[in-house]
């Protein structure tokens, strides 16, 4: 064997290894933590003054049935108030809100704020927290539907003095419907185990959209051209010394049509490189557990579809031996599963995941695009 070919075959197995670790190892790695290391939330029944905060653009077939939604939850009417931040919608959203927080319905519960210029979600948060009285902040998007239990499971965690910033859990409803709704409901089952084992080491890095709260004087007013606001608000938490944690309990329902498509898994991998800037905050002073979820969790996962490409590559050229032979058909029916299911919605369900996964690692190439040439091109959908 030359020193060449030892070279390529070490290179081969390390491009394997990044995939296999961040989607494997990683898991495995935190349930072995959990044994050593668990550090239990206080939690109490408390009803601090809320405000619920549901940014809006364009929202005209969710916003009603939303603020529905927010109005029957379990909590006390008097200490939740409902603000609806209409970000410059031309669809009829804003007049929609008005109605129902004029009606007999809402109560006088209902707020609405109107931002006449669509300037985006995040510069939307930063000017409405600024009109919020609630002690906590509960962000939640016009298109998930909260448990009606949802509010109190997710703020007891607040009895708690460490604790800054709570997500709840996300779930996908109808996922039959589209095509990649089963490995949707899939893949945020898998986030919702790695981030329940984060949040019980440490901290969870990065809440849901759909559903998070903070204390109101740790809102971070992150700055314009923030992609993944419920990220960086989470990750400005830890950086303060508080603690991000996650409540399995508290549930948002959206149905899977609202959350697929190629564009959305672009926005989402541009949010993921532009909030590698995150860490430099939990380096000083270290704080070891948050940066090792970051680098596992997020950091890892940005490699991973040029390893998969290099891991291709290197293998072409180790064509003489029949294991990477084999290896090599092995990958070629991976991609060409993907292929097939870009076409036709294939049975059993199981084999639409190398899509998925083709999918998703693919919009990494044009979320890198779009993060280094400007953020300002890619608008809140």
């Amino acid at each position: 064997m030359t020193a060449q070919d030892l070279l390529l075959q070490i290179l081969f197995w390390l491009f394997i290894a990044i995939p296999v670790y961040a989607y494997i190892g990683y898991p495995m790695t935190l349930v072995v933590l959990r044994r050593l290391v668990h550090r239990r939330v206080k939690q109490e029944a408390i009803t601090p003054r809320l405000s619920l905060l549901i940014p809006a653009f364009n929202e005209r077939s969710n916003i009603e049935p939303k603020i529905r939604n927010s109005l029957a939850l379990d909590y006390p009417p008097e200490l939740l108030e409902i603000v609806v931040a209409c970000d410059g919608s031309t669809d009829g959203t804003l007049q929609l809100a008005k109605d129902m927080a004029e009606s007999t319905e809402s109560g006088g519960r209902v707020r609405v704020l109107d931002f006449p210029v669509n300037r985006g979600k995040i510069l939307t948060l930063n000017a409405a927290v600024r009109e919020l009285a609630g002690e906590v902040i509960v962000f939640s998007d016009a298109s998930a539907m909260l448990n009606r239990d949802a509010l109190r499971k997710l703020i007891r965690n607040f009895a708690d003095p460490s604790v800054g910033a709570v997500s709840g859990k996300y779930t996908v409803v109808k996922p039959h419907e589209v095509n990649i709704g089963a490995s949707e409901d899939f893949y945020w089952k898998y986030e919702t185990f790695l981030k329940t084992q984060e949040a019980e080491l440490s901290s969870t890095l990065g809440g849901h959209g759909h559903l998070h709260a903070i204390r109101t004087e740790l809102y971070p007013f992150p700055p314009s051209g923030t992609i993944n606001d419920d990220y960086i608000i989470h990750a400005s938490v830890i950086a303060k010394g508080w603690r991000a944690v996650y409540e399995p309990e508290a549930v948002i329902r959206e149905e899977a049509h609202e959350m697929t498509g190629f564009g959305r898994r672009v926005r989402i991998m541009a949010g993921n490189i532009q909030q590698l800037r995150e860490i430099k905050p939990l380096l000083k002073p270290l704080r070891a557990m948050p940066v090792f979820f970051f680098l596992c969790h997020k950091g890892l996962r940005l490699v991973v579809p040029f390893a998969m490409i290099l891991a291709f590559g290197a293998n072409l050229l180790l064509l003489d031996r029949p294991v990477y032979a084999l290896l090599l058909w092995l990958q070629v029916a991976f991609y060409l599963l993907a292929a097939a299911g870009a076409v036709v919605r294939l049975r059993p369900k199981f084999l639409m995941l190398p899509y998925y996964f083709s999918m998703i690692n693919a919009a990494a190439f044009l979320g890198a695009y779009y993060a280094f040439t400007g953020m300002k091109r890619m608008p809140w959908k």
